[in-house]
């Protein structure tokens, strides 16, 4: 009778265990099924808002805004104190008493810079608060560009797995066909191995493709930070979400140039800085005087002023070295400019051109390669020989493999423009 209980009991935690691992399947099967695609847009979406580039690049933001807070105000006074005439010689040598004019002193200094120097050093603030934002709009543009090139790599991947893929049907028809010719006494063994190394050949390069997918994907999950969903249609390639014309005409509103302008800002506000220093500072001081008892206690009230008279070798010289860095500066920035529009320029007319070569590829050579091999395969089933369909079916593979590094390389171009300007979208 026990072994009867232990034995119903065993059953029902077997169903039980049987009945958990079923469910979480399902749900699993459920959770798949419900996750939509991933855009490519989604997907860069995702990734900027977590990039910890991004976020390295904000908390440099946030760094220069609070030492701007402190740029221009005044320096920190100075605390002093010591002894004021104090005999070292008899008589009364040593001696806090022995003169009425020995004072203990403690005091208080404040320099106060010129206007002109604390409104330079706001400036500079101000500039480098601009350079940390440009800095930033350049790393998400660049981050923004990387993510789209891995979501792209996955996609252009799962491409040529997919081209490839459509030809396995026809390989195992060869090999059947050379079987059944060879068995029939109308075929050769050299075909018949012959179509089995076509078919070996081919799965080789789909287990080579697999391998590319997997390291694509790790590649996507570096910017996502988990493994990426079934991918979602490609948007159309073929149109920019800008303009080629507006691209070319808005150079200096492109992320890699917003740097260069912040950088004349800040040789700008070095420059202002440098002149300020041709203004005097001041200096404020009073000092309380405490003497031996009977004798009143004393106040001195000093003010300062520096002199800078001598310019010719010291501020002059600073204020040259300034203007040859602003120089410098404007003169790269343009070279800069120039150099951005030519890339521009070069993207356009290779982003065009790949695109031309990809519809020739759809309308054209894909589908004169697809008919020359079933052809060839439809001559040698009635007969023929089986070299034809060998050569067409390489032909083939090596059209299909060049569409889709075709595909892949118009729209890496196509990411590389997408993302000039800053905050643009690849959807409407």
């Amino acid at each position: 009778m026990l072994s009867f209980h232990l034995a119903r009991r065993d059953v029902a935690w077997g169903l039980a265990v049987v009945l958990a691992i079923t469910l979480s399947g399902l749900l699993a099967v459920t959770a798949q099924a419900t996750e939509s695609p991933l855009t490519l847009e989604a997907a860069v979406q995702r990734g900027v808002a977590q990039a910890p580039l991004l976020a390295a690049r904000s908390a440099d933001t946030d760094a220069m805004r609070e030492e701007s807070v402190r740029a221009g105000r005044l320096p920190d006074p100075s605390l002093t104190f010591g002894v004021a005439n104090y005999p070292v010689t008899a008589p009364g040598a040593f001696s806090l008493r022995s003169d009425g004019m020995t004072m203990r002193t403690v005091g208080v200094m404040q320099t106060i810079p010129s206007r002109a120097a604390r409104d330079a050093e706001r400036g500079l603030a101000a500039a480098q608060i601009d350079a940390a934002e440009a800095d930033y709009i350049g790393t998400a543009q660049t981050v923004r560009e990387r993510i789209a090139d891995a979501w792209i790599e996955v996609w252009a991947t799962q491409q040529k797995r997919a081209l490839l893929g459509e030809l396995r049907g026809e390989s195992a028809l060869a090999v059947q066909i050379a079987q059944a010719r060879l068995r029939g006494g109308d075929g050769s063994a050299t075909d018949a191995m012959a179509a089995r190394t076509d078919a070996a050949a081919l799965d080789n390069r789909l287990e080579a493709i697999d391998a590319d997918l997997a390291a694509a994907q790790a590649g996507l999950q570096r910017w996502l930070g988990e493994t990426t969903a079934a991918l979602a249609e490609a948007p159309d390639f073929g149109v920019l979400p800008v303009t080629p014309d507006h691209l070319e005409q808005a150079i200096d509103q492109q992320a890699p140039m917003q740097a260069w302008q912040a950088r004349e800002q800040v040789a700008e506000a070095a420059l202002a800085q440098a002149r300020a220093a041709k203004h005097p500072d001041w200096n404020v001081e009073m000092t309380y005087g405490r003497r031996a008892p009977g004798l009143s206690d004393m106040v001195m009230l000093q003010v300062g002023v520096s002199l800078p008279l001598f310019t010719r070798n010291r501020q002059d010289r600073g204020i040259s070295a300034k203007q040859a860095q602003r120089d410098a500066v404007q003169a790269d920035h343009e070279d800069a400019r120039r150099a951005q529009r030519e890339l521009v320029s070069r993207a356009v007319v290779n982003w065009q051109g790949w695109g031309r070569q990809v519809q020739r590829y759809q309308d054209t050579l894909l589908p004169l390669a697809r008919d020359r091999a079933r052809t060839a395969l439809a001559g040698y089933r009635g007969g023929g020989a089986l070299q034809p369909w060998l050569d067409a079916r390489r032909d083939e593979i090596e059209q299909r493999l060049a569409y889709a590094e075709a595909l892949e390389t118009h729209a890496r171009l196509w990411a590389a423009l997408a993302y000039l300007l800053p905050n643009s979208e690849t959807t409407p």
